[in-house]
Parts: structure tokens; C-alpha cells; sequence
């Protein structure tokens, strides 16, 4: 959700990556509707692994909860987002996740561009 966020704010102007340490198989079909509530399309999304050069083209990596598993680069910027995994969740409390997304997503790119 994060990264649909923030391609969409950005379009191609920052690289953009969505992976995992340990991906599921598909995007959870409820967080594709609750983004396209919204007028965001992740439908074409796929769950990948994390990979050095990922990781390379980036300043910034956001963690949701791999804890350990998550790679640590130096001369990377790291923010750990604590939040309720959507996997299971019914779509109400899905909004939440993702409105919730939305807002840190808006709050970081203020951040990184001060506008």
C-alpha cells in the first residue's frame, strides 16, 4: 500500500520498491480494492523479495514489521512503520491500514521535500 501511495503522489520521479523477506504468494485482493476505493491501482502489483540492488537505488527504506530479516545497508535512512497487518483483515479495518499509510506517506514526503 505504502509504495502505491507514494507512486502515486510521485509518479516516476522516485524510485519505488515493494518487497519482503518473506512475500506472499498474491497482493491481498482487499488491500487492491480498498487502494482502488481510493483511485489507486495496485491490481498489477506482484510480491517480490527484497534485493541488493533494490536496496542500492534507494536513500530511504520503510520496514513494516521483518524485524531482523529486514537487510541493513549503511548510508541508508531506515524508518520502522509499526502498523496492523492487513493480511486477514476484512475491509474496514484494511481502510484503516491503508488510511493510515496515507497519512505517514504524506508526512514523509513532506519530510524529504519540505512541501
Amino acid at each position: 500500500m505504502a509504495a502505491g501511495w507514494l507512486r502515486h503522489l510521485t509518479g516516476d520521479r522516485i524510485p519505488v520498491y515493494s518487497a519482503g523477506s518473506t512475500p506472499g504468494a498474491e497482493v491481498n485482493p482487499v488491500v487492491v480494492k480498498a487502494m482502488a476505493e481510493i483511485g489507486i491501482d495496485i491490481s498489477g502489483a506482484e510480491p517480490q523479495h527484497w534485493t541488493d540492488e533494490m536496496i542500492g537505488e534507494v536513500d530511504l527504506v520503510v520496514t513494516m514489521g521483518c524485524g531482523d530479516a529486514c537487510p541493513v545497508y549503511s548510508n541508508k535512512r531506515y524508518l520502522e512503520w509499526e502498523l496492523d497487518d492487513p493480511a486477514g483483515c476484512d475491509l474496514t479495518m484494511v481502510r484503516r491500514v491503508r488510511d493510515e499509510i496515507g497519512r505517514r506517506v504524506d508526512a514523509l514526503l513532506v519530510d524529504m521535500t519540505g512541501s
